[in-house]
């Protein structure tokens, strides 16, 4: 079943949330992905290219399934 555009923006909603606790490793990210929750269709799944590229050194609890998703979303691995 493919990604929805609710899974994506929520699992962005996830990355805004954990933005205060790991500041560092989403201080790029979090400016995409507050653009992110505004766009849709070809445009959204663009801009989760980038948010990926942006969270590389992201960790923690809910990091993979995050990425799971926005890679499934925008035609990744």
């Amino acid at each position: 079943m493919p990604t929805t555009e609710l899974e994506v923006k929520s699992a962005i909603k996830l990355i805004l949330e954990d933005k205060k606790s790991q500041a560092s490793s989403t201080n790029y990210a979090i400016h995409y992905c507050e653009h992110g929750l505004g766009m849709h269709g070809e445009e959204l799944r663009i801009q989760c290219l980038y948010i990926i590229n942006n969270i590389t050194h992201w960790r923690g609890a809910k990091a993979a399934e995050v990425r799971r998703t926005l890679w499934a979303f925008s035609g990744g691995n």
